[in-house]
Order: structure tokens, then sequence, then C-alpha cells
């Protein structure tokens, strides 16, 4: 088989029904006589199998930055397909579903399709075995929350089964260096519009039913405002303003590595963009997440790093003209009345509390069930009429020490550590274009991995799906060993 059609989504015309069937079937049995809900599994089980044949037309390049576009475009829990399923016809979801069945069947069907490791199979087998460990040692809680139990373990596997199909369908690096444009440039286009937001107050990404209307919007959202100023936080197309400033400090490191690349002023322009965005949203915690980047990229490429200290310079004087106001507002959100440490003290036992204020009464409870915790996904906010006292834990590390317990926080950090050595390692010896964006994956992981202490991260689905991309990303530059130009088409093993 040749290269130009080497990466081609080949799914037999009877792999594709053997997949696409009982997936129909399902939707059809558990929609209760709905007929929406009948008429959109079928709209989606006919798209579906017209997408999957058309293998002279789709390859799986398109197809994964398709969803990386609908991950950044279509926010998520604000707009879903109408139905009357126990859960939300997210798009998302569809196309994540329609991919899987699309690469089982591929599979089954094509025995040049394989499973490919990432290198990470130790830490998510301990992060996905403990999650299931502790909903089975919590009976009475997850009894209590089984809803929001079951989506959050579906939520899971859903980013480890798009790690897998990352990394088994994309072996090309010319394909590499497509989806990390179709990241920037998705990114980008989001950026733009959260400054928009930030001047005028409007949100694109709330009107999408507009040109969309076969979407249904689930509710409006907004309102957001840093405690101590009189800014609006944006939110653009995340579900959070802090969510929206972490997406965005993930993908800038990629915009820093095509605009060295490429040299050319659209990158760049990307790069300002993003800056922009993440000031708009008036987020200490992205703040903290873009000096991890430039701590990285100082231990990677110390020299090169050194070179763009005019940008930090250029960045707060853009910020000042283009979004007035907003570097008042972020210095009085990391100086607010009374001090930040007796701000993160505040309120504690409540689902507004500081984030020191969560830690002692959190722990408390840990030490319970030290090994397998109180149950992945139980903690849900406003349950305490069904008893289950759960509260927001604006720290993903303690809230999943407190739900998995160490089991889980040990799988988390061992995928984190492992992945920035092996991603970090590899871009030091590696000096060429390869290295670099290995580099810039690195910066991007580590900022997730430290803005986690600050935010409840897995409770954003954008963000977390963006993690495990760059994951995938990565773990597909470490099985090249050579150092070939992605024009050339060179495939990974």
């Amino acid at each position: 088989m040749s290269t130009a059609v080497a990466e081609k989504l080949r799914i037999p015309r009877r792999a594709a029904a053997v997949g696409l069937l009982p997936a129909l079937l399902a939707v059809v049995i558990l929609s209760g006589g709905n007929k929406r809900v009948e008429v959109t599994a079928v709209g989606v089980a006919l798209g579906s199998a017209l997408l999957l044949r058309r293998s002279a037309l789709v390859g799986w390049p398109r197809l994964i930055a398709a969803l990386i576009l609908i991950i950044l475009f279509i926010p998520i829990r604000r707009y879903a397909l109408p139905g009357g399923l126990p859960f939300q016809l997210e798009p998302y979801r569809i196309f994540v579903g329609v991919l899987v069945v699309g690469w089982a069947a591929s599979l089954l069907a094509d025995p040049q399709a394989h499973i490919r490791r990432t290198g990470f199979e130790g830490p998510l087998l301990l992060i996905v075995g403990s999650a299931f460990a502790s909903v089975v040692a919590n009976p009475h809680r997850v009894a209590s929350s089984s809803t929001e139990v079951n989506k959050a373990l579906m939520f899971l596997l859903s980013f480890v089964l798009v790690l897998y199909l990352l990394r088994s369908t994309i072996r090309r690096l010319d394909n590499i260096d497509f989806l990390t444009r179709t990241l920037v440039g998705g990114g980008a286009v989001v950026s733009f519009f959260a400054v928009v937001e930030a001047r005028t107050g409007f949100n694109v990404f709330n009107h999408l039913t507009k040109v969309m209307p076969f979407l249904r919007d689930t509710g409006d959202v907004g309102g957001y405002r840093r405690l101590g100023t009189d800014k609006s936080r944006v939110f653009a197309s995340a579900q959070h303003p802090i969510a929206l400033s972490a997406a965005l400090v993930v993908l800038l490191p990629l915009a820093l590595y095509l605009a060295r690349r490429y040299g050319q002023r659209r990158w760049y322009a990307c790069a300002l963009a993003y800056a922009l965005a993440v000031a708009s949203t008036i987020s200490r915690t992205g703040i903290m997440m873009i000096l991890v980047v430039g701590i990285v990229f100082l231990c990677l490429r110390p020299r090169e790093t050194r070179r763009f200290w005019p940008a930090l310079l250029l960045a707060p004087v853009a910020i000042h003209f283009v979004l007035p106001g907003t570097l008042g507002a972020i210095k009085q959100s990391f100086l607010p009345a009374g001090g930040l440490v007796a701000e993160q003290h505040a309120s504690a036992n409540t689902s507004g509390s500081g984030r020191l204020a969560d830690l002692k009464p959190a722990l408390a409870k840990w030490k319970e069930q030290p090994a397998l915790g109180q149950g992945y996904g139980t903690q849900v906010v406003n349950l305490n009429a069904a008893g289950i006292d759960a509260n927001i834990f604006d720290d993903q590390w303690l809230g999943t020490l407190l739900a998995t317990g160490l089991a889980g926080f040990c799988g988390w950090l061992w995928l984190f550590v492992r992945s920035i050595r092996r991603f970090g390692r590899e871009a030091r010896r590696d000096s060429s274009e390869r290295g670099w964006l290995l580099a810039a994956i690195t910066a991007g992981v580590a900022s997730f991995a430290i803005g986690m202490l600050t935010f409840d991260a897995f409770a954003f689905i954008q963000v977390t799906f963006l993690l495990f991309i760059l994951l995938a990303i990565g773990s597909s530059l470490l099985a090249e060993q050579t150092i070939p130009s992605a024009r050339d088409g060179e495939r990974l093993p």
C-alpha cells in the first residue's frame, strides 16, 4: 500500500454495518418510542455509514481534525442534538462514537490496522482501574449519584479511547503537522472571539443555533466576574473562564512552535491572540500556567527562549491597548483586599470555598478511605439532600485524591511525570523541528499538570480532551527515531 493512501479509513461495507447497526439498535431501544430520538439516530447512522464508506475522500487526519474543531467550536454542555435519552446527544459525543466504531471496524477488517502502544499503559491502567475500583468500594455513595458516576466513567474512557485512536491512526509526520496547525488555528479563532467578547460583551458561541439550526440550546451561560473587580470574564466556547484560559495555554506552546518553524506572521499573530485571550479571562490559573510554559522552554531550549524576551514587553503593551483595564483587574486578582492567602482560606465547607480552605476537610475525608477514596464521580455539587456533602474542589489533585485515593492520585502523577520526562528528554536530545514540537508538547502537558492545583480540570471536557490529544501526538513522535522532514510523508513505525 502506498504512503499516499496509507492513512485512509478503509472499511468494507460489511464491517461498517456490523459496527453501526448494533449502536443504532441500542439508541432506538433506549429512546422509549421518542420519534425525534429515533430520527436523529437514523440520521447519524446513515451519515456515519456514508462517512465510513467514502474512503477515497476522507482519511483519519481529516476526521480527527473535524473532531478537534467540534471540541473547540461547539461549547460542551451548552448545545445538543434533539433527543430524550438519559444523556445529552452532544455533537462531540456522537462524533467520538462514530470514530471509535469506524476504528473498531477497521481493526476487524484491515490486517494492517493495529492498536499501537502509547508508552503510558502502566499509568493508564492504574488510572482507569482505580476509578472503577473506587466505584465498587463505595456502593452507597455510588447509588446516590449513579448518573453522575456513569457520566464520569464514560468521559474517562472516551479520553483514553481518543488517545489510542490517534496513536494508532496518525503515523506520518506530515499528518502530525496538519493536526498541530488545526489545533493552533482553531484555538486562534476561539481566542479572537474571546477578545471580541471582552470588548463587546457578545459571545458568538452562545448563538450557534443561527448557523447550526439542528443544535438545541441547553441554556445560555455567562455573567462571570472576578470578585473585587468590575471586569467581566470571558469564556467563549469553554465552560468557564478558567477552563478557557487553561485550554488556550495548553495550545500556546504549539503556536510558538509553528511561529518558529515557519517564520510566518500569521503564527505570530495566533500566539499574540492567545496571550490576549488568556488575559481577558482574568484567570490566575492561566497566568500561572503561562509561567510554567516559559520555565519548560527555558529548560529545554534556553538559548532560543532568551531571544524571545522582547515579547514579554510587547504582550502587556498589546493587552493594555486592546483590553483596557484588564491588567489592573489581573493585578487585583493577585492582590485582593485582605490578601490572597486570606481569600483562599475563606468560606470553608461550602461550594464556593477557597482552595486552602478545602485542604484540611478534604484530607480528613480522604483518611476515611485512603487507598481507593470515596468513589470516582461521587463528588457532585448540590447532592446534600441525598446525604452527600460535596463541594467544588478548585484543586484537581486534591479532588482526585479524595475520589480515587492514593491509587488514582499516583496513577495521574505517574502519567504526568512519565510523559514530561519522556517528551522532555527526547526534546533536549533532538534539535530538529521534531524536537521543538516535543518541547512544545512538554510545555503544554506540564502547564496542565500544574494548573490542576488551582482548578477542577477534569470537570471541563474541552481542555481535558486537548491534554489527551497532546499525549497522543507526543507518543507518535516518540515512535519516530529518525529526523525526517514532514514534507517527506514519512510514516511512523
